[in-house]
């Protein structure tokens, strides 16, 4: 069998092409200094307690959230029964004005009916 080689050699000290600018991962990197802090690699003791850390702020994070969309939904919803307060005030308003005597005697005067102008007669029977 024969054995992988690389088909270019690559020179000591030279990188491949498009390496050789800066990320913002080895600027983090050099800045950081994380080789210093954590040594050659993340403990992994410290992998259950971190992640439960995070885990905690995610809930956090999105409880905040549901609870300005809740203020959210709860403001426009006391807005819209202001509005329809004020519109039933208006209709009540209206139908009290349209139902007072005056106003339907303009209505059915174009039908032709007019209001009495003197009182009902009583009608009796005679008793056989």
């Amino acid at each position: 069998m024969s054995q992988n080689t690389f088909k270019k050699k690559l020179k000591e000290g030279s990188r491949p092409k498009g390496g050789s600018r800066k990320t913002i991962f080895s600027w983090m990197e050099e800045k950081l200094d994380v080789k210093g802090i954590l040594g050659e690699g993340v403990p992994v003791q410290l992998l259950p307690p971190v992640g439960f850390i995070a885990l905690l702020a995610l809930i956090y994070i999105y409880s905040n959230l549901a609870a300005e969309n809740k203020i959210r939904q709860i403001d426009k919803a006391q807005q819209q029964v202001a509005d329809l307060r004020a519109d039933v005030t208006t209709l009540e308003a209206e139908y009290m004005k349209s139902s007072m005597q005056s106003e339907v005697a303009k209505r059915v005067a174009a039908l032709e009916l007019y209001e009495l102008n003197q009182p009902p007669i009583k009608i009796t029977r005679s008793k056989k």
